[in-house]
């Protein structure tokens, strides 16, 4: 009897849930730049999620993401975002913005990078989370690389509360009498108060201090 209520309360709520979300439809001025597909919600059925230029400027970035249901043959809007991926024109050489999109253990990852200046690249990836009825950040690993005197990587999982600060640093053979830097490396855990839902987040305006340290950084 129980397993016949909660089959019933499933179907209940997908049918619920079909009605209450709306149709997509492709803008006429939006150029699709990615597609990938996986099962963000453990229910044995893959979501799609598609990312797009968009045309005219829409609030923070020029490109939104929507993650959509297929609904008895629809596709329907589950999420959309527009500032969670930066601007196609973001950096100092946009031809070399990377930009790459995956579903792996029913987690929505996003990595991208772009350059600076000529000779500092900035790459982010961010790992959401379907759960509790919303899509949440779960992890973030940051990296700011130089050609050749250092190369940081901070890396945080908001589930357990573990940070990893990562600092290399290294010579330029450019016959300069540059004092290298010691390697800085550590580990520590971090209560989180609550999760970040994902409409909620703003790239790089949350902040980390780093325990016993005067280095922070921002994810």
């Amino acid at each position: 009897m129980k397993n016949i209520f909660s089959f019933l309360t499933l179907i209940y709520c997908s049918i619920l849930q079909s009605q209450e979300l709306k149709d997509f439809v492709v803008p006429k001025t939006y150029e699709k730049i990615l597609e990938t597909k996986g099962d963000l919600d453990k229910d044995g059925k893959d979501e799609i999620v598609m990312i797009f230029n968009i045309t005219p400027r829409e609030e923070v970035s020029g490109r939104k993401l929507y993650i959509l249901k297929d609904v008895n043959g629809k596709s329907k809007i589950w999420k959309e975002n527009s500032t969670i991926i930066f601007d196609s024109k973001e950096g100092f050489y946009p031809t070399e913005n990377k930009l790459e999109v995956n579903i792996k253990n029913n987690s929505l990852n996003i990595l991208q990078s772009y350059y600076n200046n000529s000779r500092h690249s900035d790459t982010a990836k961010y790992t959401f989370r379907f759960q509790n009825g919303d899509f949440y950040l779960i992890g973030a690993s940051i990296c700011f690389d130089d050609t050749c005197e250092f190369n940081f990587k901070n890396e945080v999982n908001f589930s357990t509360g573990k940070v990893i600060i990562d600092n290399q640093y290294s010579d330029c053979d450019d016959d300069s009498d540059r004092k290298i830097p010691e390697n800085y490396y550590k580990e520590f855990t971090q209560k989180f108060p609550k999760l970040i839902k994902m409409n909620d987040f703003r790239i790089g305006k949350n902040e980390i201090k780093i325990p016993n340290s005067t280095k922070s950084f921002n994810y």
